[in-house]
């Protein structure tokens, strides 16, 4: 029992940041400005928050901060930089939930990189919640992984998104057992701050001169998604295995299917209503493969 329950605040948090993450493609898709640059003033404006935290804790308390766990947050932070660049330009290109569904492909690279560089040991029933998970996306996608113009587009680049989304989880698994909640996110957040702002540059974006509510909508996505949201999912990811964390993201897409069809008006059909109970059934059996390792 005592177990159960010391297990109980992560998965809370995890699916509490679920939700505040499941609005960052209605944000993206609202503003006024490059995916790239909502993307980019989501991690800048979250570097200046987490900033003073981390600083207190690590300068004040005199915290001594792992190379090693720093090198880790680094590369963490880059990966998810890719990702959010990949993924927003596809969410902008596109509609809010296509890319979104794509990027969630993330645990066919985790499942085969956990396997491959962490050595973990996936059971079977693991791998069918897995692959019905997937199953699942496909079926959302149905006629529109056959689009072409800018639904193709936005496609591919939520496909190339989920690797690097990938690539983060399994970085974010072995960086949480080295640095504390705090510092691992603040160090992540601002090497993906810089890898945007670097890309913002590359392709001449302007980051300034855009209306009040594009603003708004730049601090709701600082705050709201990347503070509070991935402060809830980092902390869950240092006591739960990354295969677990990024199944359970899988849910991330039905969100933000639901809350598009309230703001957006963007329509779903049987398939996607269909395809989203089969992610969440293929979820519900990637958790239980992992409460029961003789299965």
């Amino acid at each position: 029992m005592s177990e159960n329950k010391s297990f109980l605040k992560p998965y809370l948090a995890l699916f509490g940041g679920l939700v505040f993450i499941g609005f960052a493609a209605i944000i993206v898709k609202c503003s006024d400005a490059p995916g790239i640059v909502t993307a980019f003033y989501r991690m800048a404006i979250a570097s200046i928050i987490l900033f003073w935290p981390f600083f207190y804790f690590l300068f004040l308390k005199r915290n001594r901060l792992k190379t090693k766990g720093v090198v880790y947050a680094v590369l963490a932070g880059i990966c998810f930089g890719l990702d959010l660049s990949s993924w927003s330009t596809g969410v902008v290109m596109s509609n809010a939930t296509i890319p979104t569904l794509m990027a969630n492909l993330a645990p066919v690279w985790v499942g085969f990189g956990s396997m491959i560089l962490l050595k973990e040991n996936h059971k079977r029933i693991f791998w069918i919640g897995l692959l019905i998970a997937i199953a699942g996306v496909i079926v959302v996608l149905n006629k529109d992984i056959y689009a072409s113009g800018s639904q193709l587009y936005g496609s591919l680049l939520g496909i190339l998104a989920g690797f690097f989304y990938g690539g983060f989880y399994i970085l974010s698994q072995q960086g949480r057992k080295i640095l504390d909640t705090l510092s691992y996110l603040f160090i992540s957040t601002l090497g993906s701050a810089l890898i945007l702002f670097f890309f913002a540059m590359l392709f001449h974006y302007n980051l300034t001169g855009y209306d009040r509510s594009t603003w708004l909508l730049f601090l709701s996505i600082g705050i709201g998604v990347q503070v509070f949201g991935w402060m809830m999912v980092n902390y869950s990811q240092g006591y739960l295995p990354a295969s677990i964390v990024s199944a359970t993201l899988l849910g991330q897409p039905v969100l933000t299917a639901l809350f598009a069809i309230v703001l957006l008006n963007e329509k779903l059909t049987l398939w996607h209503i269909i395809g989203g109970l089969i992610v969440i059934l293929g979820i519900y059996l990637v958790h239980y493969s992992k409460a029961n390792n003789n299965v």
